[in-house]
């Protein structure tokens, strides 16, 4: 009787569906070990019956199950094969298992022709689109029924040109030298053959083959500025036990020098190198103090008496030193001033600001010296209608000088109309007499209304006129007389008409 009992347990234990709560997976299992682009290519056409549909449909939840979802984790999408391709899903729909094992389990087959060589040019687009993960591996899973699979392996071969690894899941037993030809090497791991009801038999290796194109054993370097730089890697210890050693410092012939510690030795350029004791539990840290404009190489060695691991490394270059100013603006440009901006502003590292400014070609130079809490300056009693040259530079406490040069224009004075005059001729005419005033004047702009309904009428005329008759014009028309010089009009007058 209690060995009945024991067998019954076991087989309970055996038939138990995998819980789909990942959060408490041990660091370093498949949860945490992997970073990338996996798309699944799947047929859904007529080919296929809707039993075996629901056979891969379940096989890829299964598949997919132990990953973490989403941007700097495993990202998945899903397009389908047939007469025309669907995109069910895009690499970055999904961020958690939940969301995408609903989307996985109720997609809806497609029917129609196998139309693969046409999925796969998406397919491509997807995968070779340039982003922010573009350097992270792109893995393809085709899963086919092996019924007339097209002409697809002119677009295979051009995805694992692009880096793309292809791996195939054939329920089917033909085109095996097609198959063998499209997928990436090796191909006893990235091709399988099996009936649809022993999907089951090649889930966990399956899986293994997608977790070592997308195991992200590396150290990351994110955020590089001129003095500091974040160094990102996945959890390598289990359960957190042990901890990380870290030492970084300039590389051989980086022209820069890092900075020692009490516990720092020789870098591989003679210098100093910095090292690091971090807990089993850390996956990032930050380095400061470094010197900007220098490659340096970091080196990550987890310690653990459970396993030998191998060391992680990183090699990095510092951005050159930002100095003010590195930019120059002009704005509230008038006729007789100008403002002129500059940063960034460094108070901490900047003692003083100069700002020269001069007509060009030979106008004097004025010069004026700010404090370095200052970052603009109203220029004034300029000359209209003018190009100067103005220079901003930074006397910084080390005693470097950075200057930068902007050319500012002021405004030209538009002098309005002085004087309007309107004088009936006969019946349907009117004499039109103005007076204008100031330099540059470029001619006038006449512009009337004939009547309430009538369309305008406008005409130009030069510099030296100073009347002209308008003709054919009804009572009340409305005249505007404007001055025009070379950058725009003046301020004009207009008076209505009496005839």
């Amino acid at each position: 009787m209690m060995a009945k009992i024991a067998v019954t347990w076991l087989f309970l234990v055996a038939v138990l569906p995998r819980s789909t709560d990942m959060q408490g997976a041990t660091p370093g299992s498949a949860l945490n070990c992997c970073e990338g682009d996996l798309l699944l290519l799947l047929d859904s056409s007529g080919s296929v019956s809707s039993y075996e549909y629901s056979r891969l449909l379940n096989f890829l939840s299964e598949l997919l199950l132990p990953f973490q979802i989403g941007q700097n984790n495993v990202r998945v999408g899903l397009l389908q094969v047939g007469t025309e391709p669907r995109l069910e899903f895009g690499l970055d729909t999904y961020n958690n298992q939940v969301d995408l094992q609903e989307a996985l389990l109720n997609t809806q087959q497609l029917q129609g022709d196998t139309n693969t060589a046409l999925a796969l040019g998406l397919a491509q687009e997807l995968l070779t689109r340039p982003s922010e993960t573009e350097s992270l591996p792109r893995v393809l899973v085709w899963l086919t029924d092996g019924v007339n699979p097209g002409a697809v392996e002119e677009s295979m071969m051009a995805l694992q040109d692009n880096g793309v690894s292809v791996l195939v899941v054939s329920t089917g037993h033909g085109n095996y030298q097609l198959l063998r030809k499209v997928v990436s090497p090796p191909i006893e791991a990235h091709l399988y053959f099996v009936d649809v009801d022993d999907l089951g038999i090649i889930t966990e290796d399956l899986r293994d083959a997608i977790i070592e194109l997308l195991r992200a054993e590396k150290l990351q370097v994110r955020d590089v500025t001129s003095r500091s730089a974040m160094l990102h890697w996945r959890p390598i210890l289990r359960g957190g036990l042990g901890y990380y050693e870290l030492q970084y410092g300039p590389a051989r012939g980086s022209g820069g020098g890092g900075q020692g510690s009490t516990n720092s030795g020789a870098s591989t350029s003679g210098g100093r190198y910095h090292k690091l004791i971090l807990s089993g539990e850390s996956s990032q840290t930050e380095l400061t103090d470094l010197q900007s404009d220098t490659t340096y190489t970091a080196w990550l060695r987890p310690e653990s008496n459970l396993d030998f691991l191998k060391t992680l490394s990183a090699t990095f270059r510092t951005l050159p030193e930002i100095l003010s100013p590195s930019s120059v603006t002009v704005s509230e440009s008038g006729t007789d001033s100008v403002r002129v901006s500059w940063g960034p502003l460094q108070p901490a590292s900047v003692r003083s600001y100069t700002v020269e400014y001069g007509a060009i070609p030979r106008g004097e130079v004025r010069t004026a010296t700010l404090n370095n809490h200052q970052s603009s300056m109203l220029l004034t009693r300029l000359q209209p209608d003018t190009q100067y040259l103005v220079t901003v530079s930074a006397l910084h406490s080390n005693g470097q000088e950075k200057a930068m040069s902007v050319k500012a224009c002021t405004q030209e004075v538009l002098p309005g109309l002085a004087d309007l005059q309107l004088t009936p001729v006969g019946q349907d005419s009117v004499q039109v007499q103005w007076r204008g005033q100031g330099e540059g004047l470029q001619g006038y702009w006449v512009k009337w209304n004939a009547g309430r309904d009538s369309a305008s009428s406008s005409m130009y005329l030069p510099p030296n006129s100073l009347s002209t008759l308008l003709t054919r014009v009804s009572p009340a028309s409305r005249v505007c007389v404007s001055p025009v010089y070379r950058t725009a009009r003046g301020e004009g007058l207009c008076c209505t008409t009496h005839t």
